[in-house]
Order: C-alpha cells, then sequence, then structure tokens
C-alpha cells in the first residue's frame, strides 16, 4: 500500500484517527482543512497544524504545507507517519506542469458536515464518506457508519449510513449537555484550557460578554481555537464527566471509522489486482 496517496478532506479528531490508521498501514496521507478550522478537540486533530505549523498526535506528526504539491512530498518523504497539510476550501489543485507526478488514488471526505457539500464519486479512484449525507454507489463507492453502536466503523457499499440524531453518545450518563455550545454569534475567548478540571456552573469563557460555563463537573476535553467567530448554536466545546478522561489520545471513535477506511482502502485494492 506504499504506493498510495490518500487526500482526507478536513483534519478533525475523527478524520485524524482515520490518517492515523492509514499511514500506521504504509499509506501516504495528505489533509485539506479550511484556513480557519472550527475543530474543538484540537490537541487530537491535524487540523492544528493550519495554525500552529506542526502538531504530534500519538507518534504521528502533521506538517503545514504551501502548497498541494509540497504536502504531497512530505507525505512521500519516507518518513514515518509524516501527513501533509494544506489549506485548500475546495479540493486541492495539482499542477499539470508540476515536477511531481501527482495521482489521488484515494479521496475521504472527513468533514462530517451530515450533507454531502461538493464531493462526487469522481473525484479519485476510491471515494470514501463517513456518516450521513453520502450513498453508496451514487456520490461515493463507500460510506463508513460513524454512529456509535454495533455498526460502527462498519464499510457499506451500497446505501447509506444511518440519519444523524443529533444527539452525542451517552458518557457516564452525559448525553447532549456534554457539548457546549455558542449562546450567540461573536468571538470566543477562553478562561480555561484543555485538560482541565472544572466544577459544575463553572466559567470556562466568553462568547462576546456572554459567560460559558460547564454543565457539571468533569474534564474540559475540548475547545474551539481562541478568537474563533463562530454563531449562535455551534458546537465550541466538550466537557467529558470521567475524572480521568483522556484528551491527548485519539478516540475509540475515530480509531473504528479510521478501520473501516483502511478496510476500504484494502479490499479495493484487492479487486484492483
Amino acid at each position: 500500500m506504499t504506493d498510495l496517496l490518500c487526500l482526507i478532506r478536513g483534519g478533525g479528531d475523527l478524520a485524524t484517527g482515520v490518517a492515523w490508521r492509514l499511514t500506521r498501514a504504509g499509506v501516504a496521507v495528505v489533509v485539506s482543512e479550511l484556513p480557519a478550522p472550527l475543530t474543538v478537540r484540537r490537541t487530537v486533530a491535524l487540523s492544528s497544524a493550519v495554525t500552529e505549523g506542526s502538531v504530534q498526535i500519538e507518534g504521528m506528526r502533521g506538517e503545514l504545507a504551501a502548497t498541494a504539491v509540497e504536502a504531497v512530498r512530505l507525505a512521500r518523504s519516507g518518513a514515518d507517519q509524516l501527513v501533509g497539510v494544506v489549506v485548500s476550501e475546495g479540493l486541492p489543485e495539482f499542477p499539470a506542469d508540476s515536477v511531481v507526478d501527482v495521482v489521488v488514488d484515494v479521496v475521504v471526505d472527513a468533514r462530517l458536515a451530515k450533507r454531502n457539500i461538493d464531493t462526487t464519486i469522481h473525484d479519485a479512484a476510491l471515494v470514501i464518506g463517513l456518516g450521513p449525507g453520502f450513498t453508496a454507489g451514487v456520490d461515493c463507492h463507500a460510506v463508513v457508519e460513524t454512529m456509535r453502536g454495533r455498526n460502527l466503523g462498519r464499510v457499506l457499499w451500497t446505501g447509506s449510513a444511518q440519519p444523524d440524531t443529533g444527539t452525542p453518545g451517552i458518557v457516564e450518563g452525559r448525553g447532549a449537555e456534554r457539548v457546549i455550545r455558542a449562546p450567540r454569534d461573536g468571538s470566543v475567548r477562553w478562561a480555561t484550557a484543555i485538560g482541565d478540571r472544572v466544577a459544575e456552573h463553572e466559567l470556562l469563557g466568553w462568547v462576546d460578554e456572554l459567560p460559558v460555563t460547564a454543565p457539571f463537573p468533569g474534564v474540559v476535553r475540548g475547545l474551539i481555537l481562541e478568537s474563533s467567530q463562530v454563531r449562535a448554536g455551534l458546537k465550541i466545546g466538550d466537557v467529558d464527566p470521567r475524572p480521568d478522561a483522556p484528551c491527548d489520545e485519539i478516540s475509540d471513535k475515530a480509531l473504528a471509522i479510521g478501520g473501516g477506511v483502511v478496510e476500504a482502502v484494502l479490499w479495493w485494492t484487492r479487486r484492483q489486482r
């Protein structure tokens, strides 16, 4: 699989689990991300390379590249688990006169928008959509289930993933209240940091002048980047009720989804041969 090149659209925590699994399997990976990422679990997200220049996540390194071609050079450099990250709002462009021969074999739409924004089945030889919004055989070749439960990580070659319920998985009895949402449109400031333990109603930060508080005692597992411009209702934070919640580890959910993507790539590669 070392000759394969995979483009992952989106660099959030679930996309990062996919990249980690693929790079461990020897696949060269490039990640495209927006110029102002809205990732909450930033300590385990390749999108952090956009603002930090580079990021280390469980042995994998993401490096920001100035161009898509440079990102491919990084991914194919031979360095262990090195991912090239490029800023691109659409599919990254590879100039026809590029000195690097670039053929993207696999495209994974990992933006988790709950709908298909602009991905088509013609974007690559193998196109994989994560979660709801995609139909295998129509706008992609395969869909990987992202809903927690017995089908998490399952690869679908026909049909669609389960519809979005809008409710996060239950952790120690806490569900929707784990997610911190913006109370209004505005700019975010934080009084806490990822990894902090907080008490119920403790101040987390502000959206403009409106305070944002912890819904229950727990650990701050994720916070959107300071000074991000957000809209009312957007997810901007995550509080975990577990006192030992891992903030620097790729989640079990992300790894399960990543395993599904690796399965799809292996199955497709075998059929090609």
